[in-house]
């Protein structure tokens, strides 16, 4: 069997009280790459700072890169790669000088060589003299990533890196993240984007910090066990109203089209009956999509927590 590069059972953490992850296992074998889902507030980046050591649970166990996430929190920290939500380096420092700092802290031998082997592999090394600050979101993305592993991790633990830049750039740092995984490198690495969720071998999906779903796309979406409908056409918007609520029935619109989703076809199609003869939709039976497995797992899950409350 692949061996595990993060494998923790019943991870829990609460701040005054507040339960904000509860109960949440990860086995992510070495070598892989996985896309960890959810909306904001989800509990997405406590799980990771708790998996990096920089957080101690209040409950649960297990391992990262086969050290202890409590007793060897700190070995774990200089083993790992995390990579946070905000650029974090130092903005009056060029590419290089931040680098350079960086490889300073873990004491890498032959530091100056290691930073120029970086910035090449990632392509920064036009940029050396660049101070940080005038870099893109793009080019300052590259550099957290370059910064996180200079010491050459084997897991590494993204924080919503690309929230905030151009699809090119997202592109660029997908093909570098790929290149690692072939390198060996695991990843975990969240994200708010459907499209990059498709380019994980396997997704974790996250909501009121439990752990909804988890498995390939593929193995997702069947899971869910959704039938769907599309309507298309300008009443749209006035269909999506008026479902609104309806227990069990999640909608959401995407441009001209509405999808509307359920796990109990039949009684999704007792909902949709009294629009199917609306001479402004098109109507048609579809599979339903990554994301509208996303939202009907939100809906159910906030749902849920408004009837135990």
């Amino acid at each position: 069997m692949t061996a595990l590069a993060i494998d923790v059972e019943g991870l829990t953490k609460r701040f005054s009280g507040r339960t904000v992850v509860d109960n949440v296992s990860l086995k992510v074998p070495e070598g892989e790459v996985w896309g960890f889902l959810g909306p904001n507030g989800s509990g997405k980046t406590t799980t990771i700072r708790m998996l990096c050591g920089l957080l101690k649970p209040d409950g649960g166990s297990g391992t990262c890169l086969g050290l202890d996430i409590v007793s060897e929190a700190e070995a774990i920290k200089r083993q790992v790669g995390y990579m946070t939500q905000r650029f974090s380096f130092y903005e009056d420092l060029t590419v290089k000088e931040n680098l350079d700092f960086v490889a300073r802290l873990y004491a890498l031998p032959d530091r100056r060589k290691q930073v120029e082997v970086t910035m090449e592999r990632v392509g920064l090394a036009p940029r050396r003299n660049q101070l940080a600050g005038s870099l893109s979101g793009g080019w300052k993305q590259r550099l957290a990533l370059a910064a996180c592993m200079m010491h050459t991790p084997k897991l590494l633990l993204l924080d919503e890196p690309t929230a905030g830049v151009d699809p090119q750039a997202r592109r660029e740092f997908w093909e570098q993240i790929h290149a690692l995984a072939r390198d060996g490198v695991t990843v975990l690495v969240s994200t708010h984007y459907m499209d990059e969720a498709e380019r994980c071998d396997r997704i974790a999906y996250i909501a009121y910090g439990k752990l909804l779903a988890i498995g390939t796309v593929e193995e997702v979406v069947a899971g869910a066990r959704l039938s769907t409908w599309i309507a298309t056409g300008p009443g749209r918007n006035d269909v999506a109203l008026r479902l609104a609520g309806v227990p069990g029935i999640a909608t959401a619109v995407f441009g001209p089209s509405l999808h509307v989703s359920s796990t109990d076809a039949e009684a999704l199609r007792r909902a949709i009956e009294p629009y199917r003869n609306d001479p402004r939709l098109t109507w048609r039976e579809a599979q339903p999509s990554l994301e509208d497995v996303f939202i009907h797992l939100i809906e159910s899950a906030t749902a849920a927590r408004g009837k135990a409350a």
